[in-house]
């Protein structure tokens, strides 16, 4: 039997605890997410048409950058048991085909009664912020001993 990874119980959480995940932006990865999340917008999935705009080629979608900080909270911080219940988002900059995203989460709060975690998450190319905001966790509370 293969045994269940678990994360991070309510009472091991501390202030200033972080984690990060990094991405290399690639036209295959951003194909992939047009056809999961069905954004086809051509900014990201058109070289052509992105070559016209601002950004001189195609860009991958905000919430593909931002999905690193979801495989963080489930993944490492809290990790597995955690529950993902809010995100705020700003998004500063886009990240282009080639970039390595570096996707950052620290714990700013912990609430002891409800269990919430609150999170400073960050997603960076080259040391610049791509995003910033802030996630809300429930994190489990560690379960009574029998």
């Amino acid at each position: 039997m293969t045994e269940i990874k678990r994360g991070y119980y309510l009472d091991e959480m501390k202030i200033g605890m972080s984690a990060e995940n990094t991405m290399v932006v690639s036209a295959e990865k951003i194909d992939t997410f047009a056809e999961l999340s069905g954004d086809f917008n051509p900014i990201h999935v058109d070289e052509e048409f992105a070559k016209t705009t601002m950004f001189g080629g195609r860009i991958a979608h905000g919430a593909l950058s931002a999905s690193l900080i979801s495989a963080i909270l489930g993944n490492d911080l809290p990790g597995p048991g955690a529950v993902f219940v809010e995100l705020n988002m700003r998004f500063r900059r886009p990240a282009m085909m080639g970039d390595e995203v570096v996707a950052r989460a620290e714990v700013l709060e912990i609430n002891e009664r409800t269990g919430r975690v609150k999170m400073k998450v960050s997603c960076s190319v080259n040391g610049k912020q791509i995003i910033r905001g802030d996630a809300g966790v429930i994190v489990p509370k560690r379960p009574a001993e029998d």
